[in-house]
């Protein structure tokens, strides 16, 4: 099966599992050891839009930048395979790759981590956005990780919704919704998820 290559100035669905349906996320400092290793590897390359962690899974919702949007210096590559143009693509294996490595260490396991090769959708519309980021930030709902999508810490929702610093397109994405108050009453609604209902992880 052919994968789609991640094309810049577009917005993306990323999102993935452990293999065979197995933890990715066990304690705490893994949640915050794979936020650390995407703020490394994928935010010089993309403008992150809204994501969640959860267990055995997760989602991001982001815009790949074009090149003239990117600040090589900040990409990391070994001596040997610095490459003449940017592969958003090869960002995201150096993330699954580090984290794996370390997840295995402290675990004491061998093998593949992640699912390969990672899903992503191209996002062509605002109905598939914002249902995408109600999906999102919904997911620990869904999967019963808690009763109200604001308790849950590993996704963006409270940051969307605090004044505290971010990296995050926090600004535009309000703007999608014209304010934070139609943001969190947006969050509040039921939706049947028409646009996305296929990508869905159970």
């Amino acid at each position: 099966m052919k994968i789609e290559a991640l094309e810049q100035g577009c917005f993306y669905h990323i999102y993935n599992r452990g293999i065979n349906g197995t933890d990715i996320f066990k304690e705490t400092d893994n949640y915050k050891y794979f936020l650390r290793l995407y703020e490394r590897y994928i935010d010089p390359i993309a403008q992150t839009y809204a994501w969640c962690l959860l267990g055995n899974h997760f989602h991001i919702l982001l815009y790949i930048k074009n090149l003239d949007e990117v600040d090589v210096s900040k990409l990391t590559y070994t001596t040997t395979d610095k490459p003449k143009q940017l592969d958003p693509s090869r960002q995201f294996a150096h993330l699954f790759n580090a984290y794996c490595l370390s997840f295995n260490k402290r675990y004491k396991r061998t093998g593949s981590l992640f699912e390969k090769p990672f899903k992503r959708k191209r996002v062509g519309n605002m109905a598939y956005f914002k249902e995408l980021v109600f999906y999102i930030h919904n997911n620990p709902v869904h999967h019963d990780f808690c009763e109200r999508l604001q308790d849950y810490p590993w996704s963006s929702y409270g940051t969307i919704i605090s004044l505290k610093p971010t990296k995050m397109e926090r600004d535009n994405l309000i703007g999608f919704f014209d304010t934070t108050g139609n943001f969190v009453d947006y969050h509040k609604q039921k939706h049947e998820l028409k646009c996305i209902e296929n990508l869905i992880i159970e």
